[in-house]
């Protein structure tokens, strides 16, 4: 059986910045505050993958979602995104921005919104004011992975 259990990171970024950097994935504002990030480990306590959120006032941001390499197809991208959504204490709404994605987290119950549709404090964070390009895809959680 496959699962995954996820744990803070605190401290030493640097395995998270390198496996966001080697996927493609901004790492400028990882170390900035207002922000949670999780190493995904499994059954056999190898890491498979990262995951993060940045709470935006009871709206959250869901970033930073990658499944290393060699764990690929196995389905953690869907676990590591169903634990940091149980994880993540968000009382309001969860959104993301995707350049490449979007099918990924449409199968998980997100939807594409418009812009101006999104809260401002989403908006104002760094990775959708400036980090990732205005032509990324914003989505919404609609329904849990289940």
């Amino acid at each position: 059986m496959i699962s995954v259990r996820l744990e803070s990171i605190a401290g030493d970024i640097s395995d998270l910045t390198k496996a966001l950097s080697l996927s493609g994935l901004p790492t400028e504002d990882v170390a900035e505050p207002g922000r949670t990030f999780f190493r995904a480990v499994a059954l056999d306590n190898n890491t498979v993958g990262y995951s993060g959120v940045e709470q935006c006032g009871e709206d959250a941001l869901l970033r930073s979602v990658v499944v290393l390499p060699d764990h690929r197809g196995k389905s953690y991208g869907k676990m590591i995104v169903a634990e940091t959504l149980r994880a993540a204490p968000v009382a309001g709404n969860v959104y993301l921005a995707t350049t490449t994605a979007a099918p990924f987290f449409s199968n998980l119950g997100f939807e594409a919104v418009h812009r101006a549709d999104v809260p401002d404090a989403i908006l104002a964070t760094r990775q959708l004011s400036g980090i990732c390009p205005a032509s990324a895809s914003i989505m919404k959680l609609t329904k849990p992975p289940t």
